[in-house]
Order: structure tokens, then sequence, then C-alpha cells
């Protein structure tokens, strides 16, 4: 059996718990602009009618008293990672998918800590009891049983899912609840009549991966009982990232320019600072009308430079044909390795190779930053940035 965690409202239910004054109130997290966007909202903001990724400024139309906090990102990653650390008392098989969601396999556990059911409501109450936080659980035979059931008994709640039931359950699952049907499969689907996960076997499999590519051969085996997909464990990260949504739409090339530079800024030091270096450098752009786009490219030798990041970033960013307002930029680096990326030299050449300079100059850089502070030394052209 697996366990899928999923954090109750993480984000608000932490300030909440560290402000009594927001408990039993309607608050979201997220930006306080009419930019910004709702990161989590209480569940008694929930029942107004508001959501994670809406708009701000529809969040305060919804709830003129709503009330607004402000993320507070390292004390909720600290909180994360404290959780994270509770559940590989019960297994060491945690696959972390978010900062407040993971999976659990409890195979060979049962001796040691009891049943599936046991073990999540051990899980529930000492997270109670350690975090002063709720969460819910979703226990079954199939990892994306168990990340559905989590859901359904929000919140502090318990799904089990039990192997006898898992046919009945899959035939009478509405589609939409199947992890990675989305707006344009579901209108595929209506079109087809599909309205449950059992209705897809109703179809030939070839038929499904013509309407829906390779996501209709899971749908096909979904539908069947059949998940291959096994909790991971991950002891590094896969890529490092920063991104930000923009007080105003820009289109211009340099206000593109200051702005990746600034998250070239923050992901080459972060990748400094966990000694990684980034074979591929990404960056993604989303619009006005919140279409979004993303493209990479590979970084030979790998790299923790923030200029070489910066300037691969301004080449990708040239190669889009932008046509309409950016509302958001992201930049990050991926294909992450701690292994010193090895140069080579021209016959002629006697001097570091400039990535290595930047490097270097770099690392000084943050050896300042941190012993006086974010914002002593910066890039000249940030500065002027308004």
């Amino acid at each position: 059996m697996i366990l899928h965690m999923d954090m109750d409202a993480f984000f608000a239910s932490v300030e909440q718990r560290d402000n009594p004054h927001l408990r039993g109130k309607p608050i979201v997290v997220g930006g306080a602009s009419g930019r910004g966007v709702v990161s989590t909202a209480s569940y008694e903001a929930r029942k107004l009618g508001i959501h994670s990724a809406m708009p701000m400024f529809q969040a305060l139309r919804r709830c003129p008293d709503l009330i607004v906090v402000p993320p507070d990102k390292k004390k909720y990653k600290n909180i994360s990672l404290f959780i994270m650390e509770l559940l590989k008392q019960y297994t060491p098989c945690v696959e972390p998918v978010s900062i407040d969601e993971a999976f659990l396999d409890v195979s060979g556990c049962t001796r040691l800590s009891g049943s599936p059911e046991a073990i999540a409501v051990s899980i529930q109450n000492r997270m109670v009891k350690q975090t002063g936080l709720t969460c819910s659980l979703g226990v079954a035979p199939m990892k994306f049983l168990a990340k559905i059931a989590s859901d359904m008994n929000k919140p502090n709640g318990i799904t089990v899912i039990h192997k006898h039931e898992t046919r009945s359950f899959i035939h009478n699952l509405a589609i939409h609840k199947v992890p990675g049907v989305g707006k344009n499969a579901m209108e595929k689907m209506k079109l087809l009549g599909i309205e449950t996960l059992g209705d897809v076997r109703r179809f030939k499999t070839q038929l499904l991966v013509k309407k829906f590519g390779k996501f209709g051969l899971r749908l096909s085996e979904l539908s069947r009982g059949i998940d291959s997909s096994r909790v991971e464990v991950q002891e590094e990260k896969k890529s490092i990232s920063s991104e930000s949504t923009l007080d105003m739409d820009i289109t211009d090339a340099e206000s593109i320019k200051k702005e990746l530079l600034k998250h070239a800024e923050i992901v080459g030091r972060d990748l400094r600072r966990h000694h990684f270096f980034a074979a591929t450098v990404f960056i993604k752009l989303k619009f006005s009308d919140f279409s979004q786009v993303t493209r990479q490219v590979k970084v030979n030798p790998p790299t923790c430079a923030s200029s070489v990041i910066y300037d691969m970033a301004v080449v990708l960013a040239k190669n889009f044909n932008i046509t309409k307002p950016i509302r958001l930029i992201g930049l990050g680096g991926s294909g992450l390795t701690k292994e010193k990326p090895y140069s080579q030299l021209d016959l002629f050449q006697s001097t570091v190779p400039p990535t290595e300079k930047w490097e270097k100059v770099d690392k000084t850089v943050d050896a300042i930053t941190k012993k006086f502070g974010h914002g002593i030394v910066t890039k000249a052209s940030l500065n002027k940035c308004p």
C-alpha cells in the first residue's frame, strides 16, 4: 500500500497557527499588489470561492474583507523539511512531490509501524502534536489512487481504498479527478462520451493514443488498474529556479534583460550555495493572457556563474517571437551535478577560462554578502531598476 500525505492549506495554516488573530478568518497567502496571485487560501476563504492561482484582484472582489498575508518562504521551507523528516521515521521510501505533499511506500513496514491505516492515523496525530498543523492522507495499492484519495476527505481526513475495492472505485471515478486530465483533454472526453475512468475501457488503446498522445496510453492502463509508477526516493535537487510576477506587463528588450539578470543572480547564488553546477539553462515567460512558453539550452561546461547563466538566458529570450505583453518571467538551471566541470583549454591559452573567472568573482561576492548582507554588492544595471 502507498500513502499520499497532503498538508491542509499549508501556507495559510502556518500563518493562522502563528497568528491567533488570523484564525477562523478568510485569509490568503500571496502577493498583495493587484498583480499578485493567490498562493494558498484558508478554508474560510475557499468557502467563498477563492482558490490558489486566482489573481489577487479577483479574490479581493469576491471578499473585500479578505486578509492578504505576504509569503514567508524560508519559514515554510524549514517546516517542510521537518515534516519530511517526520515521514522518514515511518519508511525510508519517501518521495516529496512539493513543499507540502509526499508519497510513502510502506511495504515491509507493517511489523514495526502497524497497518497502512494505522500509519496514516499516527502521522496525523504526530503532525498536529509536533507542528500544530493538520494533513490529509490517501491510502491505496496504487500511487495515482493514493493521491486522489488524499483529496477526498479534507481537511484532516484519511481515505483508504483497499485492493478489493480498486476495480469498482476506478469504474466510478469521475474522469476530471484523474491527475493529468486538463481542460483540453476534458473537451475531447466529452466528445467521446467519457465521464468516468471506467468509460475509458470502451476504447482501444490505439485510439486513445491517437486522441491524447502518450497520455492516452496511461489512461488506458489506469482504467484497467495498471499503474507502473513507483515511489522514487530522490536525494538531490533536479533544478534550481527563480521567477516572479511583474508589477506591470513588459514588452521591451531592456526590461526583459533586467528581470533575467535579477533571476540569474538568485539562481547562480543558490547553485553555489548548494555546490551545484547546471548543465542546462531554461527560461519561462507567461503572457498577459496567461499563456506561457519555455525554452532551454545546454551549457558546456556546466556552470554556477551568474553571468554565464544570464548570457544564456538572453540568447533564449531573443529566440522568442514576443508579440504579447509579459506578466511573469522565470529562469533556472537543471541537469545539476556536484562534480567540478572540466574546461578544454586552447592550445595557446595561458589564462583561466572566462567561466571560471566569473565563478571566482561570484564566490567573492557571495562571501561579502554573507558577511555584510544582501544588497551590499549588486550589478550596476540592477541599481538602475525603478
